[in-house]
């Protein structure tokens, strides 16, 4: 039996305009972290770059595995 995934075409298109919205945040989340003044919001700003950045990571994995499982 072959175990290969494939992803759709439309599956591969979702993904990567969800990657390139997920860069996105990351940049303004960066950007606007360097700008706040305010320290709370600066670490709420730090947090969600982080988070992006690990999605961002899993989004690429996924793709570059075609959805296999491990």
């Amino acid at each position: 039996m072959d175990n290969t995934h494939y992803m759709a075409p439309h599956e591969t298109y979702e993904l990567h305009e969800l990657l390139t919205f997920k860069n996105l945040c990351l940049t303004k989340s960066t950007m606007m972290g360097g700008l706040a003044k305010d320290s709370e919001l600066q670490s709420i700003l730090q947090e969600d770059a982080s988070m992006t950045r690990e999605q961002i990571q899993r989004i690429q994995e996924f793709m570059t595995n075609r959805g296999e499982t491990q």
